[in-house]
């Protein structure tokens, strides 16, 4: 199971090029991971076969990631942000409190309760095999990542790679990496002064760029929420309702199964349009908040570059002075310069290409969540029409 994702713009290849193509054409959800199973066609001659299945868990992907990572060839790309973990144990715990509260609410209740939650973990499954394939294809339809061996044996090789999960230590590491790579931004900013206004621009268009991302994500989210809430809260008027027949059997029976047949209808809308809002603006939000930190990591092994080459001048200029290993050093700042010079101009087109990725990105969520907010809005307009029609025929 698992929702198609295309892949994005503005990757260096032809969206008409077919020469690659990866998705996830099933998963699985176990109790403590998922496994992906990894389609792959190619006409690529350095494949051994034209088309093949593996079936991967999340650490491979994040073993895939570091691998790109932790290549200085790639240092002048924005590297694809590593899927997200898995996660289920929020949906886990709704589904456990709403157990051991059956006894608190209705038959009825308790079901519809149950299939709102078992709807949430599987738009939460989808989600997160989707964030995996999108990772997958922003690799494989890219020029220079496309090449690389590692993506080969993640696709092709059909054992486990060994990537396991990170212990405490190793996922601590990671913190004091992500840390680092934080302060290394603050300290290289104070210190370096960039040659360059556009990457300076970039670096300060980013950061804040990032802020606005999380800002929108954190309320886009709180906004689902509601809707899920009120959701939730018509399943309980509903149920309500129906029950006041059985209290007091009357001419008013009728009446208040449609009124409960409303609140069910208008329940179940309430659920698409938070499914909708989460998908279409929320996950964006989120991606690209991921992405864009991705961009800024781009721009501090720039500065690093800058600051090595910055050393490499003094250097020579020491050695200069003291007439003492010139050569070594003349070596030495040539290497720093090219480097320096390679990963600017690599990333000036990368960052160009982020800026047109995005913005393509957002267009087509806006425009496709305005158009489900008409659908549901209509939806919701001829549920009320439809029942106060019904209501009039009582009398």
């Amino acid at each position: 199971m698992t929702e198609k994702v295309t892949p994005e713009d503005g990757n260096n290849v032809p969206l008409t090029d077919n020469s690659l193509i990866v998705d996830i054409s099933d998963a699985l959800s176990e109790k403590d991971k998922v496994k992906f199973t990894v389609h792959t066609r190619t006409t690529l001659k350095h494949f051994q076969k034209p088309e093949f299945l593996v079936v991967r868990q999340h650490e491979e992907f994040i073993w895939l990631h570091d691998r790109y990572e932790e290549n200085e060839k790639y240092a002048g790309y924005i590297i694809p942000p590593p899927p997200p973990r898995p996660n289920f144990d929020a949906s886990r715990e709704k589904l456990q409190r709403l157990g051991e509260g059956e006894g608190t609410m209705t038959k009825e209740e308790f079901t519809k309760m149950k299939q709102e939650l078992e709807a949430e973990y599987l738009a939460t499954f989808k989600k997160t095999v989707a964030m995996h394939e999108v990772f997958l294809t922003r690799l494989a339809s890219h020029s220079v990542f496309r090449e690389d061996s590692h993506l080969h044996v993640f696709l092709e090789y059909d054992q486990d790679l060994c990537a396991r999960p990170k212990g405490r230590f190793q996922q601590l590491g990671g913190i004091v990496k992500s840390l680092g790579s934080t302060t290394d931004q603050y300290y290289l900013g104070a210190t370096v002064r960039d040659v360059n206004d556009f990457f300076e621009q970039q670096m300060n268009s980013i950061t804040e760029y990032h802020g606005h991302l999380k800002e929108a994500t954190s309320r886009t989210d709180k906004m689902t929420e509601k809707h899920k809430e009120v959701a939730d809260s018509y399943i309980k008027i509903s149920s309500g309702i129906l029950q006041l027949p059985n209290i007091d059997p009357g001419p008013l029976d009728r009446f208040f199964a449609r009124i409960a047949d409303y609140f069910e209808r208008a329940r179940k809308i309430e659920s698409r349009i938070a499914s909708d809002e989460d998908l279409k603006l929320a996950d964006t939000l989120r991606y690209y908040m991921r992405d864009s930190q991705a961009a800024k990591s781009l721009l501090v092994r720039r500065l690093k570059c800058l600051a090595n080459y910055e050393a490499a001048n003094r250097a020579l200029e020491k050695a200069r002075h003291k007439n003492k290993d010139i050569h070594a050093a003349e070596q030495a700042q040539h290497q720093a310069c090219e480097q320096f010079e390679s990963i600017s101009a690599q990333a000036k087109e990368e960052l160009l290409d982020f800026k047109t990725r995005r913005l393509h990105a957002f267009r087509k969520s806006l425009i496709e969540l305005a158009e489900l907010e008409i659908k549901h809005a209509r939806t919701q307009q001829d549920l009320i029409k439809k029942t106060l029609q019904s209501l009039q025929e009582l009398y």
